[in-house]
């Protein structure tokens, strides 16, 4: 990224969060939760899933697998029967309850508190190391890029990449470290109630006013 092109987006980055936190004064995820454990599962289930469809699944889930050890002694045909509902169920059975037994002989029982450490977890990429850090323990160490935020990064030319790991390497240039808690809550709030990722006309919504253009790269952004 160049220095001027840095400089244009670091700007609009700024007028994007300052509508953002009148839209939004304090998002928080829409995953429902009761323990650090409970929250990573929740994570990995929500891929390529609604949080709504996730939170329908958890509430009998989580009333049949109350610790840790149920999951490491869950028979893995029954939990895929179980969460079958959030698509991909075989995949994330599986990470799920790989990821409960690397937690109790790994970590003791405790979600760790790196990314580095997070990302030795079965089921965890950058994205779900940063969203739980970031609601478990208040740690933000990057910002986490999912189907909204790339997509809203893409379509207001916050970065030159479609690659979730670029994009978030290209956030953190131009977002000031201070704002990285709040970035991720609010653009999914954002995509989700006012530009959602099918067609519709947006050129009211509150952040097209500050890029125009972002019309015209709808399509792109998908």
């Amino acid at each position: 990224m160049s220095p001027q092109k840095r400089r244009v987006r670091r700007e609009r980055a700024k007028e994007m969060m300052r509508v953002l936190k009148k839209l939004y004064p304090n998002p928080e995820t829409e995953l429902i939760y009761s323990s650090n454990w409970e929250l990573l599962v929740a994570v990995i289930l929500s891929a390529q899933c609604t949080d709504k469809r996730v939170n329908e699944v958890t509430k009998t889930l989580f009333k049949k697998y109350k610790t840790l050890d149920d999951y490491v002694h869950a028979n893995r045909e029954e939990f895929e029967h179980d969460i079958k509902p959030t698509g991909f169920y075989r995949n994330k059975a599986k990470n799920i309850l790989n990821a409960a037994k690397v937690l109790k002989e790994e970590f003791n029982g405790r979600l760790p508190k790196t990314i580095t450490e997070m990302l030795t977890i079965p089921g965890v990429a950058r994205k779900t190391a940063n969203v739980v850090l970031g609601n478990a323990y208040g740690i933000h160490e990057g910002i986490a890029v999912d189907t909204h935020v790339r997509r809203l990064a893409i379509r207001f030319d916050l970065t030159d990449y479609t690659d979730p790991i670029r994009i978030e390497k290209d956030l953190m240039e131009i977002i000031p470290k201070e704002e990285w808690p709040y970035v991720n809550h609010a653009m999914v709030l954002y995509g989700r109630y006012i530009c959602p990722a099918r067609v519709h006309e947006c050129e009211k919504h509150p952040l097209t006013k500050i890029y125009p253009r972002a019309v015209d790269i709808w399509p792109k952004a998908k």
